[in-house]
C-alpha cells in the first residue's frame, strides 16, 4: 500500500512542532554524500552557519564544541556509537562574543541500511545553560551551607569547652552554655531572614536585650549591617554583658538601666557603647572569667577592632569598636525591626514542676531532641504518648486520652497544622518547639505560645505546666 502523502506531511508538521515548542535544534549527517543539515535552531544555539554544509568526514560540527571540552565529548561520542549506535553528551558550545557560556546536550542516532552500512547520523541539540548554571549555583549553596555548619559545630564545641572549664556544676553549665548557645541561635535567625548577606545591630540589639525588662533597656544608633562572623560575635558579647547585668549589675534591682548606643565611624566600621546605671556599687572583678575573655579576646578579634571593660562604682561600661570589614551594605532582603517584644516563654521554672498524670503528646521528628523531650517531660511526671516522628504517627496517636501536646512546626518537610487543628478542635492545649524564625507569633497563626529552638527542655516542662494550669 502506498503511503498516504498527507499523513506524512502531518507527521513532519508535528515533529517540526514539536521540536520547536522544545527549542531543540536539529542535525543529519549524510555519510555517502559527505553534507550536513543544519537546523536553524542549532545555528542559534551552537552558532555557525546553517542549511546544507560540506561534513568534513563528519568533523564539520566539532569546531562548535568548546576546544576545552572537544577530546572528553568526541571521546563520549565514539564509545556510545560502539556500544549502541547513540551517544548523548553534555559539554560547552564554542564561546562567542554575545555568547560566552552555552552548555549543550547533544544526542545523536547512527542510520544504518538493511545490509547494515551506516548511511548517516540524525540529532538534536538542546541549550541546557540555565540548569547547568542552577546545578552550579546548588552545588555552591551546598559547600557555603557545609562550610558554615561545620563552622557553627566547631564553635558550638568550644563554647561548650570554654564553658565547662570555668563552671562547677552540671546546673551551672547548662544555664551559661544554653545561654549563649541561645544567643548564636538568635544571630543566626536574623542572618537567615536576611540570606546570610548581614544583620543589623538594632535587630542584634532588640533580640538579646528585647525580652529583659523592657522599661530598664534602652537602644539607639543609625542602620548599619554587620557580616555574619561580626553579627555572630556582636550576639555573644551582648549576650554575655546581659547575663552579667542581670546576675550582678543594673538589670538586677528595678531601679537599673541599661543604655546601648552606637554610631557609625569615620572608618567605615562603627563604635558601640554600653553603659549601666542605677544598679548596685560595681567594683572590678577579683577574676576574669570566660565572658570577659570573650569581650577582650575573640569579639575583638571578629571585629577587626578592640574593645574595653570599666567598672566605674555607678556601673559596668563596655566600649566596642569595629574595622570596616566588619561592616557591610544593606541586604535586599532582611527582617522587619524587631520593637521589644516579650520572651517567647519563661526562661525555665523557678521550681520544680509537676506533671504528674499529664498524658502529653510529643510530635518531634529529630530522633535526639524527641528523647530530650521524654526524658525531661517523664522525670516531670508526665505519660507521654509518642514520640511521633511522621505526620501520619501523630495523626493516628490523636485518637488517644490527652491533656497537652509539644508540636514541631515541621515534620520532614510537612506542616504539623493538620495535627495542631485537631488538638484545637478538641480543646487540648499545645505548645510550639520550633526551629522555625517567624518571631511575629505562632505558625500557621494558632493561639498557642512558642519555644524557639535551641531551647532547654525545662522551658518545654515549664510551658506545659502552664497550659495546664486552670484559669480564673
Amino acid at each position: 500500500m502506498a503511503a498516504d502523502p498527507r499523513r506524512a506531511r502531518l507527521t513532519m508538521e508535528h515533529l517540526e512542532l514539536a521540536l520547536q515548542t522544545a527549542g531543540l535544534g536539529e542535525f543529519q549527517y549524510d555519510v555517502p554524500g559527505d553534507f550536513c543539515i543544519v537546523s536553524e535552531r542549532m545555528a542559534a544555539i551552537t552558532g555557525g552557519p546553517s542549511g546544507y554544509l560540506p561534513a568534513d568526514g563528519g568533523r564539520a560540527l566539532l569546531p562548535r564544541i568548546h576546544p576545552d571540552d572537544l577530546e572528553d565529548t568526541l571521546g563520549q561520542m565514539l564509545a556510545g556509537f560502539e556500544g549502541a549506535d547513540r551517544y548523548e553528551v553534555e559539554c560547552r558550545a564554542a564561546p562567542r562574543p554575545d555568547h560566552p557560556v552555552v552548555w549543550l546536550r547533544i544526542v545523536g542516532q547512527r542510520i544504518r541500511d538493511d545490509e547494515g552500512d551506516i548511511q548517516g547520523v540524525i540529532g538534536i541539540v538542546e541549550d541546557i545553560t540555565a540548569r547547568k548554571v542552577e546545578e552550579q549555583q546548588r552545588h555552591a549553596l551546598m559547600a557555603e551551607i557545609d562550610h558554615r555548619v561545620k563552622n557553627v559545630l566547631a564553635t558550638v564545641q568550644a563554647l561548650a569547652v570554654q564553658t565547662a572549664k570555668r563552671t562547677s556544676s552540671m546546673d551551672g553549665f547548662l544555664q551559661t552554655f544554653l545561654g549563649r548557645l541561645k544567643s548564636m541561635g538568635s544571630a543566626n535567625e536574623l542572618l537567615t531572614a536576611a540570606r546570610w548577606r548581614g544583620a543589623a545591630i538594632d535587630h542584634l540589639v532588640a533580640a538579646e536585650l528585647g525580652g529583659l525588662a523592657p522599661s530598664q533597656t534602652r537602644w539607639a544608633g543609625p542602620e548599619l549591617f554587620l557580616t555574619p562572623r561580626a553579627a555572630n560575635a556582636l550576639s555573644l558579647a551582648l549576650h554575655e554583658l546581659a547575663t552579667n547585668a542581670l546576675k550582678y549589675g543594673a538589670l538586677s534591682v528595678e531601679t537599673g538601666q541599661v543604655d546601648v548606643a552606637w554610631r557609625a565611624s569615620p572608618s567605615g566600621g562603627f563604635t558601640l557603647d554600653w553603659t549601666e546605671s542605677g544598679g548596685p556599687v560595681v567594683s572590678p572583678p577579683l577574676r576574669t572569667g570566660f565572658g570577659a575573655t570573650l569581650l577582650s579576646q575573640v569579639t575583638r578579634r571578629e571585629l577587626n577592632g578592640q574593645t574595653r571593660l570599666d567598672f566605674p562604682p555607678t556601673g559596668a561600661r563596655a566600649f566596642l569598636e569595629a574595622g570596616a570589614a566588619a561592616v557591610v551594605a544593606r541586604p535586599d532582603t532582611i527582617p522587619e525591626t524587631p520593637a521589644r517584644r516579650a520572651p517567647e516563654t519563661a526562661a525555665g521554672p523557678a521550681g520544680p514542676v509537676n506533671l504528674a498524670g499529664a498524658r502529653v503528646l510529643i510530635v518531634e521528628d529529630a530522633a535526639l531532641l524527641a528523647m530530650e523531650l521524654e526524658t525531661g517531660l517523664s522525670e516531670a511526671g508526665a505519660l507521654v504518648v509518642g514520640p511521633a516522628y511522621e505526620l501520619e504517627e501523630a495523626l493516628a496517636l490523636l485518637d488517644q486520652p490527652l491533656d497537652a501536646a509539644v508540636l514541631d512546626a515541621n515534620l520532614n518537610g510537612l506542616s504539623v497544622s493538620p495535627v495542631a487543628e485537631i488538638l484545637a478542635e478538641r480543646g487540648v492545649p499545645f505548645v510550639f518547639a520550633t526551629g522555625y524564625g517567624d518571631a511575629g507569633g505562632a505558625p500557621s497563626g494558632f493561639d498557642a505560645p512558642v519555644i524557639r529552638k535551641p531551647y532547654d527542655v525545662t522551658q518545654v516542662t515549664a510551658a506545659v505546666a502552664d497550659l495546664l494550669t486552670p484559669r480564673d
